[in-house]
């Protein structure tokens, strides 16, 4: 099984880059499921509902999420009604949605996508996600042995320690959130493929996704300010992951960046 997964798509710009590269590359690349973290793309924070169908619309099969995802209330039906946006698992329970799901192609194909959310340096209080792995696990683990985990943090330490404690019991775990993207991928000796993080689908002439400018104003003056999505310099950034769907290992995972431009570049 090949699997595309990207990282978090910021606004309007990761939205058309997602739009316009992922048909594509599921072609050229001949993927067979593709997943992306969809927390931040409406307007740079949150998603909502015409967000999340404009990228379920061009390919993209399980949309997870972080912190974020609480900011549109008009997402909150939607999780209980669309499965395939995930919001992370470890949130006390009476959380609208869920933070797993069991997908299926129409060629048999099968993957558990778990996605958890960390807790160093997070503004929201969460179970422990290393905890919420081991139940979600035990409870869907037997539905696939090809499992993909996206742990939402913000401290690499948190990410490569999950990495290593489902390593052998994923075939991917890689990390969202911080919109940098890593050149650490690696299989680990249990056979998870492992990045720290994805980046993001996004302008790169920007701080994490946001006008530059504005983000520096407001480091100096210390004030609140409007942030505003950039628009320059757009990429496509995430990881290609081979599994084996017989042992759920991972054979190969590869970086990926693709510029996308507007038809009038």
């Amino acid at each position: 099984m090949r699997i595309l997964i990207l990282g978090d798509v910021v606004g309007r710009p990761g939205r058309s880059a997602v739009r316009d590269l992922v048909p594509g590359l599921v072609k050229s690349e001949v993927i067979d499921l593709v997943v992306a973290n969809g927390e931040n793309s409406a307007g740079g924070m949150g998603v909502d509902i015409k967000s999340a169908e404009e990228m379920l619309s061009v390919g993209v099969h399980v949309l997870t999420s972080g912190n974020h995802i609480w900011k549109k209330k008009e997402i909150y039906p939607y999780l209980e009604n669309k499965s395939r946006l995930l919001r992370p698992a470890n949130y006390p329970n009476g959380a609208p949605g869920r933070g797993w799901i069991e997908w299926s192609s129409q060629r048999g194909l099968r993957a558990l996508v778990i996605n958890l959310q960390g807790r160093i340096f997070m503004p929201h209080q969460v179970d422990d996600p290393f905890r919420c792995a081991d139940v979600l696990l035990k409870e869907h683990g037997g539905y696939s042995r090809v499992v993909v985990v996206d742990m939402h943090a913000e401290a690499t330490s948190e990410k490569i320690a999950m990495g290593w404690y489902l390593d052998g019991q994923a075939s991917v775990v890689f990390g969202t959130h911080t919109h940098v993207q890593t050149a650490d991928e690696r299989i680990l000796p249990g056979g998870t493929a492992y990045i720290t993080d994805l980046g993001m689908c996004g302008p790169l002439d920007s701080v994490i996704g946001i006008e530059k400018e504005n983000v520096i104003e407001g480091f100096l003056t210390q004030l609140p300010r409007k942030f505003e999505v950039a628009k320059e310099n757009v990429v496509l950034q995430g990881v290609i992951v081979d599994v084996d769907e017989e042992t759920g290992k991972a054979r190969d995972i590869r970086r990926l960046r693709v510029p996308w431009k507007r038809e009038d570049d």
